[in-house]
């Protein structure tokens, strides 16, 4: 299960401010954060078993994020790898058919747009008007507990005066149970996750490998930064690119 919050053009000095938590096989090999030697405009982590990426950047003003959706049974190994979506958006490449996928929710941002696209119960891309959003393995801002606690935490860091965006590490590590929301109406598709649980998972087999940070400010200069866990919960290892994006708009 992952998770993550957005403010996008929420704030008069953030253009983006995007937090997330990938949660997956302890056992799946994954490269670290980094800009990748092609194409060289995109930074991102890497899924090494498919090649693809969950969540990432590309100097040309492009940002998206991928989770898996829930309900909708285990999925089918002869499909492509829903990692392939992220990078072909970052690289601007055209998405191929939805219906290619299991099921996804994705979040992309691309000249100065967001968007909303999903391959569940129908193919659906809409735009997404400014505002603050939560997407875990359910619909889109769907009220569950980890998902409204990690807005909740964002909302909280914007009204205090959004100065530090690495502070936001502190809610993506939180192991406390939500209490508020409503609980998801579908098992996970992972055998040992509940069907309530926190927005960091501490497991041995399955629980959050990364926290994400992506932080774009109004002239648009940014920064992604990540921090990587092992099975037992503990960080081994941080990383942070910067890049800019040109604002539309803008004249050079």
């Amino acid at each position: 299960m992952c998770i993550m919050a957005m403010a996008w053009n929420a704030h008069p000095r953030w253009r983006l401010i995007l937090i997330g938590n990938r949660d997956e096989q302890h056992a799946r090999p994954a490269a670290p954060l980094a800009r990748w030697e092609e194409p060289g405009h995109l930074i991102a982590g890497r899924d090494l078993l498919s090649g693809g990426t969950w969540l990432g950047v590309s100097d040309q003003g492009r940002a998206a994020i991928v989770t898996n959706l829930r309900g909708y049974g285990d999925p089918r190994p002869n499909r492509a790898s829903r990692g392939a979506l992220v990078t072909d958006l970052l690289a601007g490449r055209e998405v191929a058919e939805l219906n290619d996928f299991n099921p996804f929710n994705l979040i992309s941002i691309e000249g100065g747009q967001a968007r909303f696209l999903t391959n569940r119960p129908a193919p659906l891309r809409t735009d997404l008007t400014p505002g603050l959003y939560g997407l875990s393995n359910g619909a889109l801002d769907a009220p569950w507990p980890k998902t409204l606690a990690l807005k909740s935490a964002l909302l909280d860091w914007l009204v205090a005066g959004a100065a530090a965006p690495l502070a936001l590490f502190d809610a993506l590590r939180s192991e406390s149970l939500p209490h508020a929301g409503i609980a998801p109406d579908a098992p996970s598709d992972v055998p040992t996750e509940a069907l309530t649980s926190p927005i960091f998972i501490r497991n041995p087999v399955y629980g959050t490998r990364c926290s994400t940070i992506i932080a774009v400010d109004a002239q648009g200069h940014g920064t992604i930064s990540e921090r990587r866990f092992d099975a037992e919960g503990v960080r081994t290892g941080e990383s942070s690119v910067a890049f800019a994006w040109q604002m539309v708009g803008d004249d050079g």
